[in-house]
Protein backbone atom coordinates (compact mmCIF):
# COMPACT_ATOMS: atom_id res chain seq x y z
CA UNK A 1 0.00 0.00 0.00
CA UNK A 2 1.51 3.53 -0.86
CA UNK A 3 -0.90 5.49 1.48
CA UNK A 4 1.54 4.54 4.34
CA UNK A 5 4.56 3.54 3.65
CA UNK A 6 4.19 2.90 3.99
CA UNK A 7 7.15 -0.30 8.94
CA UNK A 8 15.89 -4.80 16.26
CA UNK A 9 15.00 -3.87 19.78
CA UNK A 10 13.23 -1.55 21.81
CA UNK A 11 16.32 -0.07 21.23
CA UNK A 12 15.77 2.83 18.33
CA UNK A 13 18.95 3.39 16.03
CA UNK A 14 18.85 6.43 14.43
CA UNK A 15 20.80 7.58 11.56
CA UNK A 16 21.64 11.23 10.98
CA UNK A 17 22.18 13.23 7.63
CA UNK A 18 23.49 16.27 8.17
CA UNK A 19 24.63 17.38 4.13
CA UNK A 20 22.11 19.83 2.17
CA UNK A 21 19.95 18.44 -0.33
CA UNK A 22 22.22 20.38 -3.11
CA UNK A 23 21.05 18.04 -5.80
CA UNK A 24 17.28 18.13 -5.00
CA UNK A 25 17.37 21.86 -5.24
CA UNK A 26 19.32 21.91 -8.62
CA UNK A 27 16.82 19.16 -10.13
CA UNK A 28 13.75 20.35 -9.37
CA UNK A 29 14.97 24.20 -11.31
CA UNK A 30 15.43 22.50 -14.16
CA UNK A 31 12.35 20.97 -14.23
CA UNK A 32 10.33 20.94 -17.71
CA UNK A 33 7.56 22.38 -17.22
CA UNK A 34 4.77 20.34 -19.05
CA UNK A 35 6.83 16.94 -18.09
CA UNK A 36 6.73 18.71 -14.46
CA UNK A 37 2.71 19.26 -14.85
CA UNK A 38 2.39 15.83 -16.41
CA UNK A 39 3.91 13.61 -13.76
CA UNK A 40 1.88 16.02 -10.90
CA UNK A 41 -1.36 14.74 -12.59
CA UNK A 42 -0.54 11.22 -12.61
CA UNK A 43 -0.07 11.43 -8.76
CA UNK A 44 -3.21 13.13 -8.85
CA UNK A 45 -4.98 10.65 -10.37
CA UNK A 46 -3.32 8.12 -7.94
CA UNK A 47 -4.48 10.19 -4.86
CA UNK A 48 -7.80 10.59 -6.07
CA UNK A 49 -8.44 7.13 -6.97
CA UNK A 50 -7.39 6.28 -3.28
CA UNK A 51 -9.73 8.43 -1.48
CA UNK A 52 -12.91 7.69 0.91
CA UNK A 53 -11.85 4.89 2.43
CA UNK A 54 -12.33 6.24 6.01
CA UNK A 55 -10.54 4.05 7.62
CA UNK A 56 -8.74 0.71 8.08
CA UNK A 57 -7.25 -2.13 10.25
CA UNK A 58 -4.71 -4.37 8.94
CA UNK A 59 -2.31 -7.46 10.89
CA UNK A 60 0.96 -7.28 8.95
CA UNK A 61 4.47 -9.93 9.53
CA UNK A 62 7.39 -7.53 9.19
CA UNK A 63 10.35 -9.84 8.32
CA UNK A 64 13.88 -8.48 8.27
CA UNK A 65 16.65 -10.25 6.21
CA UNK A 66 20.21 -9.31 6.75
CA UNK A 67 23.21 -9.64 3.53
CA UNK A 68 23.26 -13.21 5.14
CA UNK A 69 19.87 -14.17 4.40
CA UNK A 70 19.18 -14.49 8.22
CA UNK A 71 15.39 -13.16 9.31
CA UNK A 72 13.78 -12.27 11.95
CA UNK A 73 9.95 -11.72 12.01
CA UNK A 74 7.71 -9.43 14.27
CA UNK A 75 3.80 -9.37 13.80
CA UNK A 76 2.29 -6.22 13.98
CA UNK A 77 -1.18 -4.48 14.24
CA UNK A 78 -1.44 -1.38 11.76
CA UNK A 79 -4.80 0.96 12.18
CA UNK A 80 -5.55 4.55 9.54
CA UNK A 81 -7.42 7.19 9.65
CA UNK A 82 -8.49 9.00 6.66
CA UNK A 83 -8.27 12.86 7.09
CA UNK A 84 -9.95 14.85 4.31
CA UNK A 85 -8.12 18.44 4.72
CA UNK A 86 -4.80 16.91 5.91
CA UNK A 87 -2.73 14.06 5.53
CA UNK A 88 -3.88 10.99 6.98
CA UNK A 89 -3.33 9.51 11.23
CA UNK A 90 -1.42 6.32 11.47
CA UNK A 91 -0.96 3.98 14.50
CA UNK A 92 1.33 0.75 14.44
CA UNK A 93 1.88 -1.44 17.10
CA UNK A 94 4.44 -4.14 17.79
CA UNK A 95 2.68 -7.84 19.56
CA UNK A 96 5.41 -9.86 18.96
CA UNK A 97 8.38 -11.08 19.64
CA UNK A 98 8.40 -10.26 23.53
CA UNK A 99 11.78 -7.82 23.09
CA UNK A 100 9.59 -5.13 20.85
CA UNK A 101 5.94 -6.27 22.20
CA UNK A 102 4.17 -2.84 23.24
CA UNK A 103 6.15 -0.77 21.09
CA UNK A 104 4.01 1.63 19.06
CA UNK A 105 4.52 4.79 16.66
CA UNK A 106 2.07 7.62 16.04
CA UNK A 107 2.10 9.32 12.51
CA UNK A 108 0.06 12.73 11.67
CA UNK A 109 1.20 13.19 8.07
CA UNK A 110 0.86 16.07 6.84
CA UNK A 111 -0.26 18.04 3.00
CA UNK A 112 2.85 20.54 3.39
CA UNK A 113 5.25 20.84 6.22
CA UNK A 114 6.87 18.51 8.74
CA UNK A 115 5.02 15.66 10.24
CA UNK A 116 4.67 14.72 13.43
CA UNK A 117 5.87 11.45 15.04
CA UNK A 118 5.73 9.71 18.18
CA UNK A 119 7.44 6.63 19.40
CA UNK A 120 6.86 4.59 22.47
CA UNK A 121 9.15 2.18 24.09
CA UNK A 122 7.85 0.37 26.84
CA UNK A 123 11.27 -0.73 27.84
CA UNK A 124 11.83 2.88 29.44
CA UNK A 125 8.07 3.67 29.51
CA UNK A 126 8.18 7.04 27.50
CA UNK A 127 7.05 8.26 24.39
CA UNK A 128 9.69 9.92 22.05
CA UNK A 129 8.76 12.52 19.44
CA UNK A 130 11.03 11.95 16.02
CA UNK A 131 12.35 15.18 15.24
CA UNK A 132 12.15 16.57 11.63
CA UNK A 133 16.39 15.91 11.08
CA UNK A 134 15.95 12.26 12.41
CA UNK A 135 13.09 11.20 9.67
CA UNK A 136 15.50 9.75 7.63
CA UNK A 137 16.75 7.04 10.22
CA UNK A 138 15.91 3.51 9.95
CA UNK A 139 12.56 2.81 11.65
CA UNK A 140 12.95 0.07 13.98
CA UNK A 141 15.95 -1.48 12.50
CA UNK A 142 13.96 -2.38 9.19
CA UNK A 143 15.11 -0.91 5.79
CA UNK A 144 12.11 1.82 6.25
CA UNK A 145 13.14 5.16 7.44
CA UNK A 146 10.65 7.14 9.61
CA UNK A 147 9.86 9.06 6.21
CA UNK A 148 8.87 6.45 4.45
CA UNK A 149 5.94 5.54 6.77
CA UNK A 150 3.93 8.87 6.21
CA UNK A 151 0.57 8.92 3.95
CA UNK A 152 1.76 10.26 0.48
CA UNK A 153 0.88 13.71 -0.37
CA UNK A 154 1.31 15.88 -3.36
CA UNK A 155 2.56 19.13 -2.50
CA UNK A 156 5.35 17.19 -0.73
CA UNK A 157 7.22 16.78 -3.88
CA UNK A 158 8.04 18.54 -7.44
CA UNK A 159 7.58 15.84 -10.41
CA UNK A 160 9.33 15.42 -13.70
CA UNK A 161 7.55 12.59 -15.95
CA UNK A 162 10.34 10.04 -17.51
CA UNK A 163 9.02 7.74 -19.98
CA UNK A 164 6.20 5.02 -20.00
CA UNK A 165 7.89 1.67 -19.16
CA UNK A 166 6.58 -1.63 -18.86
CA UNK A 167 7.31 -3.39 -14.91
CA UNK A 168 6.98 -6.99 -15.45
CA UNK A 169 3.36 -7.44 -17.36
CA UNK A 170 2.14 -3.86 -16.36
CA UNK A 171 2.47 -1.17 -18.85
CA UNK A 172 3.10 1.57 -16.20
CA UNK A 173 4.46 5.95 -15.91
CA UNK A 174 7.84 6.62 -14.60
CA UNK A 175 7.75 10.01 -13.06
CA UNK A 176 10.96 11.59 -11.02
CA UNK A 177 9.69 12.78 -7.59
CA UNK A 178 11.66 15.70 -5.73
CA UNK A 179 11.35 15.83 -2.10
CA UNK A 180 10.55 19.55 -1.00
CA UNK A 181 11.95 18.88 2.41
CA UNK A 182 15.13 20.15 2.90
CA UNK A 183 15.11 17.26 5.56
CA UNK A 184 14.25 14.31 3.44
CA UNK A 185 16.94 11.89 3.51
CA UNK A 186 16.48 11.62 -0.70
CA UNK A 187 17.53 13.45 -3.46
CA UNK A 188 14.90 11.97 -5.28
CA UNK A 189 12.54 9.14 -6.01
CA UNK A 190 11.74 7.23 -9.33
CA UNK A 191 8.27 5.82 -8.98
CA UNK A 192 6.27 3.62 -11.66
CA UNK A 193 2.43 4.06 -11.80
CA UNK A 194 0.63 1.21 -13.64
CA UNK A 195 -1.41 2.90 -16.36
CA UNK A 196 -4.57 0.76 -15.80
CA UNK A 197 -5.38 1.19 -12.40
CA UNK A 198 -2.60 3.97 -10.97
CA UNK A 199 -1.47 2.08 -8.29
CA UNK A 200 2.19 2.53 -7.28
CA UNK A 201 3.99 -0.50 -7.83
CA UNK A 202 7.63 0.58 -7.64
CA UNK A 203 10.08 2.99 -5.83
CA UNK A 204 13.87 3.86 -6.53
CA UNK A 205 15.28 5.81 -3.99
CA UNK A 206 18.53 8.11 -4.53
CA UNK A 207 20.29 9.08 -1.12
CA UNK A 208 21.98 12.37 -0.39
CA UNK A 209 25.17 11.65 -2.81
CA UNK A 210 22.37 11.03 -5.56
CA UNK A 211 23.38 7.20 -5.57
CA UNK A 212 20.83 4.10 -5.43
CA UNK A 213 20.10 3.57 -1.76
CA UNK A 214 16.75 1.72 -1.98
CA UNK A 215 14.20 -0.37 -3.66
CA UNK A 216 10.62 -0.66 -2.50
CA UNK A 217 8.76 -3.47 -5.01
CA UNK A 218 4.83 -4.11 -4.50
CA UNK A 219 3.12 -7.05 -5.51
CA UNK A 220 -0.08 -9.38 -4.95
CA UNK A 221 -2.51 -6.35 -5.17
CA UNK A 222 -5.81 -6.98 -4.01
CA UNK A 223 -9.02 -4.97 -4.69
CA UNK A 224 -11.25 -4.28 -1.25
CA UNK A 225 -14.79 -2.45 -1.46
CA UNK A 226 -14.97 -2.70 -5.24
CA UNK A 227 -12.18 0.63 -5.29
CA UNK A 228 -9.34 0.67 -2.94
CA UNK A 229 -5.99 -1.42 -4.40
CA UNK A 230 -3.63 -2.94 -1.60
CA UNK A 231 -0.44 -4.83 -1.90
CA UNK A 232 -0.36 -7.89 0.36
CA UNK A 233 3.09 -8.49 -0.24
CA UNK A 234 6.12 -6.02 -0.27
CA UNK A 235 9.87 -5.95 0.10
CA UNK A 236 12.27 -2.72 0.51
CA UNK A 237 15.58 -3.87 -0.43
CA UNK A 238 19.11 -1.93 0.45
CA UNK A 239 21.07 -1.90 -2.28
CA UNK A 240 24.19 -0.75 -0.75
CA UNK A 241 23.86 -2.71 2.64
CA UNK A 242 22.19 -6.32 0.72
CA UNK A 243 19.39 -5.98 3.68
CA UNK A 244 15.62 -5.75 3.26
CA UNK A 245 12.61 -5.91 4.99
CA UNK A 246 9.46 -7.61 3.76
CA UNK A 247 5.88 -6.63 4.78
CA UNK A 248 3.00 -8.99 4.19
CA UNK A 249 -0.12 -7.69 4.86
CA UNK A 250 -3.70 -9.87 5.70
CA UNK A 251 -6.91 -9.42 7.15
CA UNK A 252 -7.79 -5.45 6.14
CA UNK A 253 -10.95 -4.09 7.27
CA UNK A 254 -12.21 -0.55 6.20
CA UNK A 255 -14.67 1.69 7.77
CA UNK A 256 -14.26 0.18 11.29
CA UNK A 257 -15.21 3.03 13.19
CA UNK A 258 -12.28 4.36 14.64
CA UNK A 259 -11.86 7.68 15.78
CA UNK A 260 -9.60 11.00 16.47
CA UNK A 261 -8.98 9.81 20.18
CA UNK A 262 -7.66 6.30 18.87
CA UNK A 263 -4.23 7.82 17.34
CA UNK A 264 -3.55 10.29 20.15
CA UNK A 265 -0.33 10.37 22.03
CA UNK A 266 -1.70 8.93 25.16
CA UNK A 267 -3.19 5.94 23.08
CA UNK A 268 0.46 4.69 22.07
CA UNK A 269 0.96 3.65 26.20
CA UNK A 270 -2.57 1.68 25.60
CA UNK A 271 -2.10 0.71 21.89
CA UNK A 272 -3.18 -2.91 21.40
Amino acid sequence: MFKTSYLLGAALSISLFSAPSFATTQASEELDPALAEKGRQIFMETKKRDEGWVDFTADMLMVLRNDQGQESVREVKMKSLEQLTDGDKSLTIFNKPKDVKGTAFLSYSHVVGADDQWLFLPSIKRVKRISSSNKSGPFMGSEFSFEDLSSFEIDKYRYQYLADEKVGDLESFKVEQYPVDENSGYTRRIVWVDKDEYRIIKIDFYDRKNALLKTLSYNNFELYLGQYWRALESEMFNHQTGKSTSLVWNNYQFKTGLKESDFSRSSLKRAK
